[in-house]
């Protein structure tokens, strides 16, 4: 039964040992009725009843879930992601008044997909007076993006951004990368705009940017998901999600993890953009 399998998972791998018992415990009252959406519904929701992590979930993907083990499936799932969605930068602007805009999302994809679209972006945008990063509509991404994403906006020395903790005690440390061009000059400002359904990854982007100094971030506060997760297969069409580290921030020591990344200048997110704009 699925519910017994998801509660083993669970135990076995949530970044929180002291919760999953709990977490587990609560699935027990779920009992599948074989719709998937409604399965994946009921699941989520038992999952996320004692801590609020929105990364703890089971997703239903109607068309099959996506791969996690084969490395080649796994790469062409990314790279017909990429052509279908963007590699994470969807739109390249140059507004009135010499600012750039540069939106990013849904996904924030892999290096071999993000480097050559972030590196033709900001080529294009050489010389704006400010530079404005819409993640209103980035709900994910993986950290090595991220990271490369940062090193267009810091100088030539490696910044160490976060490390991920794993639930042993590993820990996975990511930093900038020095040699990435073309470099955003750091006498332009960078405005971050954000919503609520800004998530994860792209959350992260927006916290790096703001713990470093580096950006100001207008909008929304954003969904509050910190913890990396692995998948796991409970049927051909649900898949769960389990979380297992926790980010920790090189400057600040902690995460957004439940609070979100909370905005220096707060407005409805349909409003970030005319504020981001208009600031001096």
């Amino acid at each position: 039964m699925i519910t017994s399998l998801a509660q083993d998972l669970v135990r076995t791998h949530y970044v929180f040992p002291e919760v999953a018992d709990q977490v587990a415990d609560v699935l027990a009252d779920v009992t599948p009725t074989g719709d998937d959406a409604a399965d994946a519904a009921a699941l989520t929701a038992a999952l996320q009843s004692v801590n609020g992590d929105r990364h703890l979930r089971v997703q239903h993907y109607p068309e099959g879930v996506p791969p996690d083990e084969d490395e080649e499936a796994v790469l062409a799932w990314f790279a017909e992601m990429a052509r279908t969605e963007g590699p994470a930068i969807t739109d390249v602007r140059r507004l009135e008044g010499n600012i750039g805009l540069v939106v990013i999302g849904p996904v924030i994809m892999t290096p071999e997909h993000v480097g050559p679209a972030a590196a033709a972006a900001f080529t294009l945008l050489a010389g704006v007076e400010r530079l404005v990063l819409d993640l209103r509509g980035c709900r994910g991404g993986v950290p090595e993006s991220v990271a490369l994403l940062v090193s267009h906006f810091v100088g030539d020395d490696v910044v160490h951004l976060q490390d991920l903790v794993r639930r042993d005690g590993g820990v996975v440390a990511f930093s900038t990368t020095p040699s990435v061009s073309p470099k955003v000059p750091a006498d332009v400002p960078v405005l971050v705009l954000t919503s609520a359904q800004t998530f994860s990854g792209g959350e992260e982007l927006a916290y790096d940017l703001q713990a470093l100094g580096r950006a100001q971030v207008v909008g929304e506060t954003t969904g509050g998901g910190a913890h990396p997760r692995d998948a796991f297969d409970l049927t051909p069409h649900l898949q769960l999600h389990v979380p297992t580290a926790r980010s920790v921030n090189a400057v600040t020591g902690t995460n957004w993890e439940g609070t979100g990344v909370v905005p220096d200048v707060a407005c409805p997110a349909d409003e970030a953009l005319s504020r981001a704009v208009g600031a001096r």
